[in-house]
């Protein structure tokens, strides 16, 4: 089974809801090696729960979480095969992994990441 294992926040400010959910929510947030992508730790290690990120507002979708894949050309074929389509990628994010944003059916989005760990 293919769990959630990470979300993002689109916004025009990436910086300032990064402080916006740190004041709120109490969240570490960090610039990611420099970039407008703020990573956002939303809890301890081990507790229930997801970390996601922060960037700016490239898609109309305001939240978009990611599943995490043992294999992304087979996810892919699989949202395809399902009614669904490839938005955007695949991209390497180095240290992390593969990646792909799809939409399902009815449009709603959601990023697909085959882990650095999965791919042997």
């Amino acid at each position: 089974m293919n769990r959630p294992v990470h979300f993002e926040i689109l916004a025009d400010d990436p910086a300032g809801v990064a402080e916006f959910y740190t004041k709120v929510f109490g969240w570490e947030t960090a610039s990611w090696q420099g970039q407008t992508y703020w990573l956002a730790t939303t809890g301890p290690a081990g507790a229930p729960g997801i970390n996601g990120g922060i960037m700016g507002r490239h898609f109309a979708q305001r939240v978009i979480n990611t599943i995490s894949v043992p294999s992304l050309p087979d996810a892919i074929a699989s949202v395809e095969a399902a009614g669904g389509a490839k938005v955007h990628g695949p991209s390497e994010i180095p240290g992390v992994g593969a990646h792909a944003y799809c939409a399902d059916p009815e449009g709603t989005m959601f990023g697909l990441l085959q882990p650095v760990e999965s791919r042997g």
